[in-house]
């Protein structure tokens, strides 16, 4: 019998073939740059994929959800939530935090369009699991976070925003640090040498940048001091404590105003009349993670007591089990005729490259050591 092909010229073949094979590399090719495009726009934004009168009702709980106050002292917010609608989406697809909110089978344009974006599965899911939100990472550029929000009705939807407000905050933050942090660490930028020296003399490292500053190294007193200028009257300031032979009882919350307020006015302070103290009407303190540590995590404000001038901080309070320490760690800002919000989300993720002796892999801590000449 006669192949069917047999009647096509072999170069016929030869040159389909070869078309097939270009374009697939194209498309392999585009999928590529595609997915390695960095995801673009400001940090503390939000674009909220949803139909009008559904993000009416949705509003509410998705503002005291991510727009939380943050005081520098003046009120900034911790996102900005902005609107969209589905056929503005393709101009907006590549930002780095996205929403997408609406009730399932609500027939609005953004539950269709909720049903692209997941599979069967995790629509049943939103459907069935009160405490569920779908998160994609990188579905239209690298660096993006997207997430689904949906539920069975728009009143189960804004219970599950409620009842996951934390959740869905800790998301968006962390993905935003892990960002900053990739802006911010350099190679050719990192003080390896200083890295290195606090190593070796300390049992501990924090990424270093070319622009800080070591305004104080005290070995007696367990007390490091670095400092950042990132503009005209902008600057914010890291300091490291630690206190040898501690124990987990010294986490207290009040033990945090006392000790940082000790350790201000020893060591910031230009005089006695100019104490640096934390200020009393804002002061919040959160149980969290900090490298697989237990840590009390403090948001507060501090004054000068002599001008009243100050700015926002941030501040860890943890204890090593391996080393047998008890750590203070703190980061200030002093900016005042700049948008805080930003520079605080600087020294928190500069805070948050901490890292003792014993968490850094042999390779690493060689390489520190030999900027040192060790």
């Amino acid at each position: 019998m006669k192949n069917k092909f047999s009647v096509f010229p072999a170069w016929i073949l030869l040159t389909l073939t070869f078309v097939i094979i270009v374009l697939a590399l194209l498309f392999i090719f585009i999928y590529y740059v595609k997915s390695e495009k960095s995801a673009k726009g400001f940090e503390d934004e939000i674009f909220v994929v949803a139909d009008s009168l559904e993000y009416e009702q949705l509003l509410e709980p998705l503002q005291l959800s991510l727009e939380k106050e943050i005081y520098t002292p003046q009120p900034e917010k911790s996102f900005i939530l902005k609107r969209i609608n589905v056929e503005e989406f393709e101009s907006k697809k590549e930002t780095k935090n996205i929403i997408i909110a609406a009730p399932l089978n609500s027939g609005s344009q953004t539950s269709d369009f909720i049903e692209t974006v997941v599979d069967t599965s995790t629509e049943n899911k939103l459907s069935s699991d009160s405490g569920f939100v779908a998160y994609k990472y990188d579905l239209w550029a690298k660096n993006q976070i997207v997430a689904v929000l949906s539920a069975p009705s728009i009143e189960a939807l804004k219970s599950k925003i409620t009842n996951n407000s934390d959740n869905i905050l800790n998301a968006f933050q962390k993905k935003s640090d892990e960002r900053l942090f990739e802006n911010l660490y350099n190679p050719a930028d990192e003080q390896k040498n200083t890295e290195g020296k606090f190593l070796k003399d300390f049992g501990w490292i924090i990424y270093v940048q070319s622009d800080f500053n070591i305004a104080l190294n005290n070995h007696e007193e367990k007390f490091v001091w670095l400092k950042r200028t990132t503009g005209k009257e902008a600057e914010y300031w890291i300091f490291i404590h630690w206190i040898e032979n501690g124990n987990p009882s010294y986490l207290t919350q009040d033990s945090i105003k006392v000790l940082r307020d000790r350790l201000t006015k020893k060591f910031y302070s230009a005089d006695d009349s100019s104490d640096m103290v934390v200020e009393e009407d804002y002061f919040i303190v959160n149980e969290v993670d900090f490298n697989s540590k237990y840590a009390l995590f403090t948001q507060g404000l501090w004054k000068i007591n002599f001008d009243g001038s100050g700015g926002p901080f941030v501040n860890y309070f943890f204890y090593d089990e391996k080393s047998k320490r008890v750590y203070m760690i703190d980061g200030s800002v002093f900016a005042p005729k700049h948008y805080k919000r930003n520079l605080i989300q600087q020294a928190d993720v500069t805070i948050q490259s901490f890292r003792t002796e014993a968490e850094l892999t042999a390779d690493r801590k060689n390489e520190l050591l030999e900027a040192i000449g060790n």
